[in-house]
């Protein structure tokens, strides 16, 4: 009889989630693996729905490391309330002997996926002196890239921009004071990203958020991905103005609504991607505006999926 998997629902991977250092180790060690060749990582892949509005995104990967191989499917449903549209699950497979390791809901892995992401990357790219940190957005992403982030650098300052915060929404506020984490609130994105060093984008828009002209002229900006159909936070003539890292130099330039026609016109560059990042062979970050733009990756769903199945990442 094949072994039963390890099934978790949104509480089992709240309890089970260990904290944000593990998780960007267990990150790292998925991009060192793609630079070194020992996992795979194929494109991501857009199923549209029926009703034209819809899609289903597909994350699949393999990591030697945890010797496990994965897909986290990500429905997007138009017609559904907001905030009931976006799910997403997540399968683990053993590599070893093909039996399935873990069936979770990956909404809360997804948020902590994606904010370690973030922090790997400004770890990699932000001057080592950045003072001020600046969060657009104080949903769950926005509030895990602070905690994802807050330690990647010795803040002097950090500014979140939220019009729920501003407003006093009692949820948020009681969310962020659960943080610990000492932030000037906002009500515009403007004001947040003045004076920032780094500017963490963690909106669902799919429109442009912030305008580049109202940042430092050296700053970091970082932004991701909804599962709305070509979003983006940052236009992309914008864009165009940054030195531009990805997550996956295969993955973004397809995936990112603002990337694609910039790299199809040959109007921007990918100077470099994570694993370049990881593994110390991407070239110096040059003076200017830089711009770290993730799609999310199979491999990174997967690092933290094992974490889930073994703290100590090694599944059989």
């Amino acid at each position: 009889m094949s072994p039963s998997p390890l099934v978790l629902d949104a509480a089992d991977v709240d309890r089970r989630l260990p904290g944000v250092a593990a998780v960007r180790a267990a990150l790292r060690r998925g991009f060192a693996e793609l630079a070194a060749g020992t996992a795979a990582q194929p494109p991501q892949v857009r199923l549209p729905l029926p009703d034209g509005a819809s899609d289903v995104i597909v994350y699949p990967g393999a990591l030697c490391g945890p010797r496990a191989a994965g897909v986290k499917l990500s429905p997007y449903l138009a017609a559904r309330p907001a905030g009931e549209r976006v799910t997403a699950w997540t399968l683990l497979l053993s590599t070893g002997d093909g039996q399935p390791l873990l069936l979770c809901d990956s909404a809360r892995l997804t948020v902590e996926r994606t904010a370690g992401t973030t922090a790997v990357a400004v770890d990699a790219l932000a001057p080592a002196d950045a003072g001020t940190l600046a969060v657009v957005g104080a949903g769950p992403v926005g509030l895990a890239h602070l905690r994802h982030v807050r330690d990647v650098r010795a803040w002097r300052r950090v500014v979140v921009s939220s019009p729920a915060l501003a407003a006093g929404d009692p949820a948020r506020l009681a969310a962020l004071r659960a943080l610990a984490v000492e932030v000037e609130v906002v009500p515009d994105a403007a004001t947040a990203v003045r004076d920032a060093d780094v500017v963490c984008l963690c909106t669902s828009a799919a429109r442009p958020v912030v305008d580049l002209a109202d940042t430092l002229e050296d700053a970091l900006v970082t932004s991701l991905s909804t599962n709305a159909p070509g979003a983006h936070e940052l236009a992309p003539g914008d864009v165009a103005r940054c030195a531009v890292y990805v997550d996956s130099r295969a993955g973004a330039p397809v995936a990112a609504g603002e990337l694609r026609p910039l790299v199809e016109a040959g109007r921007v560059e990918v100077l470099a991607d994570l694993p370049e990042l990881v593994t110390g062979t991407a070239p110096p970050r040059p003076p200017g505006r830089a711009f770290f733009r993730s799609v999310g990756l199979g491999i990174e769903d997967l690092a933290v999926a094992a974490l889930l199945v073994d703290p100590g990442t090694e599944t059989a």
